[in-house]
């Protein structure tokens, strides 16, 4: 088949594109090389025989020519910091969402038209995810994302009108969009375009969302994103790791084998117009725990320094629901989060080591109020 992946040549598309070739298929990868994520001067890597375009998924409108006779787009191309998103907020509306629409009247003006297109979603969009009251366990409870308030008070843990502490189970596809922050809304805009553009042009959109991806090809550069690349960045220079609020908030951790595996089965399987599926390990692991196993893969000793700072819009807990996906297109997770980081470390070492820019962030952040102690 003949295959176009926005965000091409990022972490996910690049892990993605050389499935694709080793499959025989025909792979265009379209990106614009972001400063953030490649460097201000990027190298271009990407397997032999894939074409590459350098182009705004912004721009995509005016160059239909480059989408036509396609039989599936993957649409990866997006700007994915949670904290940077609440001040930059024309640039993330702008790509994330202007830039699905400009995707959309290309491939609108396409002679023959992808059969499917592919969205890369986020767990995002359920903003703090699902929890139960421990007095009534079979009702699910949305919380509301928590205010700068509860933050400064370091009241992390969500809880019920009573004060009850709530418990964090795995997050269905049937939750309802909440989202905390503007990336999140963002994400679930582009769901909507989708849904609602898709299907008229006879393309059949289906959404993943996904949990934390990391692994082999991530990005080392970028402090806004990927705690882990940004842990070890840090640990290798002997940089304290600070962990914010009281290091037991969770995420789900999936390996981007397991993520370009579902990627892959999306292709071909049977679906219905706008199957939404959660992609993660459907495991909650705290960051405290997640620190001391990627040290340890790492083989490093570093201070490691639980801070009670926080950023506005990060969520405390959530895990994935993945019977979904499982029912749908077969996925089971094949790589457990050990396993994944000592791959990750033994890939990373290769690496040039970085300048850290996670302090400068957290000011940035701290001086426009969005974060704190």
């Amino acid at each position: 088949m003949r295959i176009a992946i926005t965000g091409g040549l990022g972490f996910i598309g690049s892990a993605l594109s050389r499935r694709l070739v080793d499959a025989g298929h025909d792979v265009l990868l379209i990106d614009n090389l972001s400063p953030q994520i490649h460097g201000t001067v990027p190298t271009l890597v990407a397997p032999e025989g894939a074409a590459i375009e350098r182009l705004d998924v912004r721009e995509a409108h005016d160059f239909p020519e480059k989408l036509e006779g396609l039989d599936i787009v993957y649409h990866l191309a997006a700007e994915t910091g949670t904290a940077q998103s609440m001040y930059q907020v024309r640039g993330y509306v702008g790509v994330n969402e202007m830039g699905t629409a400009s995707l959309i009247e290309a491939l609108a003006k396409a002679s023959k038209r992808p059969t499917r297109i592919i969205l890369a979603s986020s767990r995002s969009v359920y903003g703090e995810g699902a929890y139960v009251d421990p007095a009534a366990p079979d009702r699910l409870i949305q919380p509301q994302p928590r205010l700068p308030e509860q933050l400064a008070a370091h009241e992390w843990e969500l809880r019920s009108d009573d004060g009850t502490a709530l418990r964090a189970v795995a997050t269905p596809e049937t939750l309802s969009f909440a989202p905390g922050s503007v990336y999140a809304a963002t994400k679930a805009s582009q769901e909507l375009l989708l849904r609602a553009a898709a299907p008229a042009l006879g393309i059949k959109p289906v959404i993943f969302r996904f949990q934390n991806v990391f692994g082999e090809g991530q990005s080392l550069r970028n402090p806004y994103t990927g705690i882990i690349s940004i842990f070890f960045n840090r640990a290798r220079q002997g940089l304290p790791i600070p962990i914010y609020e009281d290091g037991m908030e969770t995420r789900d951790f999936i390996h981007i084998d397991d993520i370009v595996d579902g990627l892959m089965a999306a292709m071909t399987a049977d679906l219905p117009d706008g199957a939404t599926m959660n992609l993660g390990a459907g495991v909650a692991t705290s960051v405290s725990e997640l620190v001391q196993t990627l040290l340890g893969a790492a083989k490093l000793e570093v201070p490691v320094e639980v801070t009670a700072q926080y950023r506005v819009g990060d969520i405390r807990h959530c895990f994935a629901d993945i019977s979904e996906a499982h029912r749908l297109i077969g996925f089971v997770p094949q790589v457990d989060l050990r396993d994944g980081l000592q791959r990750f470390c033994n890939w990373a070492w290769s690496q040039p080591a970085y300048e850290d820019r996670l302090d400068a962030a957290m000011a940035e952040l701290r001086a426009r109020k969005l974060a704190a102690s």
